[in-house]
């Protein structure tokens, strides 16, 4: 009997807390795959890392060998020199001198990776006055950004998703929650082969020291937004129409980035992301729901009264003009 009321009450408790249970659990599941990750990364990653400093080292010591006039001070200077020219986006290699950062396809790209929050980092403001214009530029535009991204994705959205889905579902009698997994699944598709695997076939072609794998993490770094900077296209050595093919690079990251957005709205739409996304979320308060539902009582109310108003002045509007007598007239002629 004890054991029956526990656990009903267990049961209770649950249930009037479940929001609060799923978000303590998502959070937990966040943090382990964050741990997940720096497993695998550091796993990964640091045998190659080793490597790469035994290999460092042993081209040092032998650079100091058979340069014996060179001291290892001066050729640590010269190093840090040329690696911190090197973050600011300017190479020392003869190969490399050709190419300027800071002309205006160049600035442009730039500009496009600053205020889609992307960030290749390869090439930084030099100047105190470009790194204060950055953060004044950034400010505004990251808003603009946004809006516009949002007003663009919200008109596509009508036309490549609500309206295919109510056309399949009104014309054909499908269910709407299959058709619109069903569509969901296609756009994605087409996204993926038009902005993923075709553009890296591309880059594949165009840059000589990418292969697909490379073109391909290319392409899904930038249009996530993670910019992680490692690869950049149009900056070989003498690049071909290397003006136009940064206005191109620009172009194909601004509509990748409004497909993805789409396609990324158009899963949220669904029904089912819709009700396992609510299992996290914050319930409403009765208190709260009786305030919005009086509130949209008292704006129909008005917007109704309103609608009334109008009408009446529209129909003295079109009514005949017709004099009308004064009371006094009226008085006088009662008195007579």
């Amino acid at each position: 009997m004890l054991q029956s009321l526990a656990g009903s009450s267990c049961v209770r408790l649950v249930e009037q807390h479940r929001s609060a249970w799923c978000f303590a659990l998502l959070v937990l599941g966040y943090l382990l795959y964050l741990v997940f990750g720096a497993v695998v990364f550091s796993s990964v990653e640091l045998p190659y890392e080793d490597l790469l400093r035994q290999e460092l080292g042993k081209l040092k010591q032998r650079f100091l060998e058979e340069h014996a006039c060179l001291s290892e001070q001066q050729l640590e200077q010269f190093l840090l020199r040329v690696l911190e020219a090197s973050n600011y986006g300017v190479s020392v290699l003869s190969n490399a001198s050709g190419n300027w950062n800071w002309d205006f396809t160049s600035s442009l790209f730039f500009a496009s990776t600053v205020l889609s929050t992307t960030g290749y980092g390869h090439t930084v403001p030099l100047s105190d006055g470009g790194k204060a214009f950055c953060i004044i530029y950034s400010v505004i535009g990251i808003p603009f950004t946004l809006l516009f991204l949002t007003a663009v994705v919200q008109r596509i959205i009508v036309y490549v998703t609500r309206r295919p889905v109510l056309y399949f579902h009104i014309r054909w009698g499908f269910s709407k929650q299959i058709v619109a997994i069903i569509h969901a699944v296609v756009l994605g598709f087409i996204t993926v082969s038009c902005f993923f695997f075709i553009p890296a076939a591309i880059f594949s072609v165009l840059e000589e020291d990418w292969n697909f794998l490379e073109s391909f993490y290319f392409c899904f770094i930038s249009l996530s937004t993670i910019g992680l900077g490692d690869y950049v296209p149009g900056e070989g050595y003498n690049q071909k129409f290397r003006e136009l093919y940064k206005i191109g690079i620009t172009c194909y990251l601004l509509l990748g980035l409004i497909a993805m957005l789409v396609v990324l709205e158009t899963f949220c739409e669904l029904h089912e992301l819709k009700k396992f996304r609510k299992l996290f979320y914050v319930k409403k308060d009765k208190e709260e729901d009786q305030v919005n539902i009086m509130e949209h009582d008292q704006l129909s109310f008005s917007s109704i009264s309103d609608q009334a108003a109008s009408m009446k002045d529209d129909q003295k509007a079109n009514e005949p003009f017709v004099t009308s007598q004064s009371p006094t007239s009226n008085d006088s002629s009662l008195n007579n």
